[in-house]
């Protein structure tokens, strides 16, 4: 259970961070740095169990028959990771609460912190494929919010969706990769997954999988082709950088790299698609990084080419490379989590980023400065530093994969050692000496103490590491090591020393090399005055990217007018079409059997269905000239299908139906007086006369074929042998595993209660979306009179009475049927487990029962006198279908599984309480909910329209007032 409070946690803190008012900054900043510290504690509490080389497992049953369960898992890999993600986020969040503003809306930032965490870890302790992915969608979405942060700002928003853009693409193919390797292996199990490796590699999909994993990973830690997103997103505020470049984010791809290495590596694809990019990255990320002004910019590029050195260790494919691999990714977080949050404070201090205005804070910020620049030599690989070491594992690798004459992987290796060298020496020497420039923004100094604190432990890590390496890191690093590689983890040494070898002359030909060049750089062409990037500067990632978004829209706006339009008729066709061309498609294959129809058609059901299909057309050919009427006929339509339903025993179809029909009749009876008035064929034009008979009557025939399609389908459906039915599956198990004998009832809340829960959650994003356009749209006020009440406003009804029609039936008779009908919709609810009825059907009884009030009472007395509050009943109908759903993880049961206890009470005897019933009860708020905030939604819409039309009525009798003494109808 520790390991679900791990991902938990930070979800939990996020949303409390949301809450708390915008001037607590030190209340959001305990907040966040103790629930960082408690997954740190949490992490920690296992360190016994990873230490025997244990994994540690929990897991919750989801849909068991397919595979798919909550599922997490942490062995020393995602121990050592998980740490990491916590623990730098603990130093992150300390170093947040100094750095952001007073003004900033610090709340919502340390809302999108903790979210990104909890969606971090939960991509590092995911023991299940498809829970890996949606949490890897997680951390995309998240690092969206975060670098979109300042919204305010052009470059943050761009920014923002650009690297939304690819890495959610990215997560797309990577989701794709994982569904035909859970295939392939036969299971979504991580354990499962990893114990295949033989199995995948030899699949004929392997390929498949390697090149979408691949992508995945590639885009999320901005390998090449797709670096060019990272840099843009430096728009974030530092701490959000300091933490997307060390511990999470980018650290994604490598960490999905390392954890598929036993299945995916090994194979000559492998070596080509992942050794191939991590190569071409750091050479490119490495000389890019030089010529950058913005500080953030530089450290941005050289996250890149660092990325591209791990990327390069897991494409050669030995598992001294991958172990390698594990080291550095440690490694980089020490120094580039240290390096950022100095380039925070040189900003935050100082006023800019720009290298060119910086210098000489070595005098104004001794310690910031002592503290980056020995950050900055981890970052070039200086000898008794942490990264000294793992560069002289990547440099053993490259020539030992080398050998003979095949010295190009090391000598492109020491290049870009050698540009790590110039831009870590210009990072030093353009920041901290030379002259203080007078064009500072402001004067620098030293920051407060407890924002210097977060570096100072990460640059001692990169000393402690760097000269006592297997002392301080050795023993959980392999550990790490051996989780991932097992049996084939090879024999390597964490010495500072290793003798006089290769490796250490590739490092000395670097450091050397890169003082020697940078010298040269600045005494014949600084690069402080160079504009371009040289040889690279046409090769521009953004600009390309831009054009591809451009061309796609185009496409897009090019596909939406050819097949699109504004006018809902149009769409509705496409639909109809769609969805009568994939029902022929069973029969053209000779699926359909046709057989003897085994019910006897009676004379009554024929006249019946004569009454209904008469109702139909007439409802068609009538809107045309009076919609109202139409409306009825339509209704009439509908009664003859609660009708059939009802004929054919199906009485929970017949109630749903019909309380349906009388909600959406009133519902589309509002609606009606903002439709255009439909024209004349003499308005129209003969041309345009014609066009409007021809599309009828394709409307028609489109409508005919639909309708006898439908049909079709009927009739095999009541022709089929019953020997295919699975409703035998769900007569048996009704009552014993869903404690109810209405099978209906039962399938919605039980059996499907999952697509349930889907539906009502549609049903109530389709009320809110109804509700916020109808909130803008605001109807013509002449579009809601009749032609006789234009020109005399005492015959329109008073603005609180705009949803009263004129009725034959007393008001106080149909105010008397709501406690009625209250009481028909409770009895209907209560029975609905065991006989026709149900949540769905009895919000529904409840919604009429509050659709007459609002007819009698009009929108004010009801407001008034009955205060609902819609959105309450949304949020909680949903929150508690929701919650009794996991209320089954509490005992172990997969998600929304069903119970039914029968406790036996005094004077009441035994009493069956299914746990369905609360599930029910969630669809019961949520539909009266929904349906009485569309229904307001309307009402006010009318009050408003006829608002409007008052005031422009008294605006016009003003005027005339002026004129001649008296308004129109005083």
């Amino acid at each position: 259970m520790s390991l679900v409070l791990i991902v938990l946690l930070p979800f939990i803190g996020s949303c409390l961070a949301a809450l708390l008012p915008a001037n607590a900054r030190n209340w959001e900043a305990w907040l966040a740095g103790l629930i960082a510290l408690a997954c740190v504690a949490l992490s920690l509490s296992h360190l016994g169990v990873i230490s025997e080389g244990e994994v540690v497992r929990y897991q919750l049953a989801w849909a068991p028959e397919y595979g798919l369960d909550l599922s997490f898992r942490m062995d020393a890999f995602a121990w050592l990771f998980s740490l990491l993600v916590s623990g730098i986020g603990v130093l992150v969040v300390l170093y947040a609460r100094y750095y952001m503003s007073p003004e900033d809306p610090v709340p919502r930032f340390f809302s999108f912190l903790l979210a990104f965490m909890g969606a971090m870890l939960g991509v590092v302790l995911s023991g299940n494929l498809i829970q890996l992915v949606l949490f890897w969608e997680l951390t995309s979405l998240t690092s969206f919010m975060l670098i979109g942060y300042w919204h305010h700002r052009a470059d943050a928003r761009r920014g923002a969706r650009m690297a939304f853009t690819v890495t959610a693409t990215g997560g797309l193919a990577l989701f794709a990769g994982m569904v035909i390797l859970g295939q392939v292996v036969g299971s979504y199990e991580l354990d499962d997954v990893l114990a295949a490796g033989d199995l995948v590699r030899a699949h004929s999909s392997y390929h498949w999988i390697l090149g979408l994993v691949a992508l995945g990973a590639l885009t999320k830690s901005a390998q090449f082709p797709f670096h060019f997103w990272l840099p843009r997103a430096m728009a974030a505020p530092t701490p959000v950088s300091a933490y997307l470049h060390s511990a999470t984010m980018v650290k994604a791809g490598v960490f999905l790299l390392v954890r598929f290495w036993p299945v995916l590596a090994g194979t000559e694809a492998w070596s080509l698609i992942i050794g191939g990019a991590g190569l071409a990255t750091l050479v490119i990320g490495s000389f890019l990084a030089i010529f950058q002004h913005d500080l953030k910019g530089l450290l941005a590029y050289s996250t890149i080419s660092h990325l591209g050195l791990i990327t390069l260790l897991l494409g050669i494919g030995t598992p001294l490379a991958a172990g390698a691999a594990i080291f550095h990714i440690l490694n980089h977080a020490t120094f580039k989590a240290s390096l950022f949050m100095a380039a925070g404070i040189i900003d935050h201090e100082t006023g800019t980023r720009d290298l060119r205005l910086l210098g000489g804070l070595w005098r104004s910020m001794p310690i910031t400065a002592s503290l980056a620049m020995v950050a900055a030599g981890a970052m070039a690989g200086v000898p008794l530093l942490n990264g000294f070491l793992s560069k002289e594992m990547f440099f053993a690798e490259t020539v030992q994969v080398s050998g003979g004459l095949n010295w190009g992987l090391p000598l492109l290796a020491t290049l870009a050692a050698l540009f790590t060298v110039i831009y870590s020496l210009r990072f030093i020497h353009q920041l901290f000496f030379g002259t203080l420039s007078p064009e500072l923004p402001r004067t620098p100094h030293e920051p407060p103490h407890w924002m210097r604190l977060p570096i100072e432990l990460l640059v001692l890590v990169c000393l402690v590491v760097g000269v006592l390496p297997a002392l301080t890191v050795g023993a959980p690093l392999h550990l790490a090591v051996v989780s991932v590689l097992g049996d084939a983890t090879p024999d390597y040494s964490l010495s500072v020393w290793h003798g006089f070898n290769l490796p250490l002359i590739m490092s000395l030909i670097a450091l050397g090399g890169g003082v020697l060049v940078y010298g040269l750089l600045e005494r014949f062409r600084p690069i402080n005055t160079l504009e371009k990037v040289p040889l690279l500067h046409r090769f521009d990632g953004q600009r390309g990217f831009e054009r591809v978004l451009m061309g796609l829209t185009a496409l897009a706006g090019r596909i939406n007018r050819r097949l699109t339009s504004r006018r809902l008729q149009v769409q509705l066709m496409w639909l109809v079409l769609a969805a009568l061309v994939a029902g022929l498609l069973p029969s053209l294959r000779g699926v359909a059997n046709f057989r003897e129809l085994p019910i006897a058609i009676d004379p009554a059901f024929a006249m019946l269905w004569l009454i209904g299909g008469v109702c139909a057309v007439a409802a068609a050919y009538q809107a045309k000239y009076h919609r109202l009427a139409a409306l009825a006929l339509l209704g009439g339509a509908g009664l003859v299908t609660c009708v059939t339903f009802a004929w054919f025993s199906a009485p929970d179809l017949a109630l749903t139906q019909l309380a349906v029909e009388v909600v959406t009749t009133v519902l589309i009876l509002l609606g009606l007086r903002w439709l255009p008035r439909r024209l004349e064929p003499q308005e129209l034009g003969i041309r345009a006369s014609l066009r409007d008979r021809v599309r009828r009557f394709r409307d028609f025939l489109i409508a005919l074929a639909t309708g006898g399609g439908m049909a079709l389908l009927a009739y095999l459906v009541l022709t089929r042998e019953t020997g295919d039915s699975i409703a035998e599956f769900f007569l048996q198990r009704a009552l014993p595993e869903g404690g109810g004998t209405n099978v209906v009832n039962v399938i919605l809340v039980d059996f499907r209660g999952f697509d349930t829960l889907g539906e009502i959650a549609v049903l109530g994003i389709v009320a809110l979306t109804v509700y916020a356009l109808l909130r803008r749209f605001r109807p013509a006020p002449e579009s809601i009179l009749l032609p006789q009440q234009k020109d005399d406003p005492d015959t329109y009804t008073p603005a609180e009475d705009a949803l009263r029609g004129d009725t034959m039936v007393p008001g106080l008779f149909m105010r008397a049927l709501m406690p009625v009908l209250m009481v028909m919709a409770i009895y209907l609810f209560m029975r609905g487990h065991n006989l026709p009825g149900g949540g769905f059907v009895a919000g529904l009884v409840m919604s009429v029962a509050i659709i007459l009030q609002y007819m009698v009472g009009g929108t004010v007395w009801v407001e008034e006198n009955l205060p609902i509050r819609p959105h309450i009943w949304i949020g909680s109908g949903l929150l508690l279908a929701l919650f009794t759903g996991l209320g089954a993880w509490v005992f172990g049961f997969p998600f929304l599984t069903s119970h039914s206890p029968h406790p036996v009470l005094p004077l009441l005897g035994e009493v069956p309480l299914p746990s369905a019933f609360l599930f029910d009860l969630g669809v019961f708020l949520l539909v009266v909910g929904a349906t009485v905030l569309m229904l307001i939604a309307l009402g006010h819409q009318s009050v408003r329209s006829h608002r409007t039309w008052l005031t422009l009525k008294a605006s016009e009798g003003a005027a005339d007032n002026n004129r001649k003494g008296a308004l129109p109808w005083n």
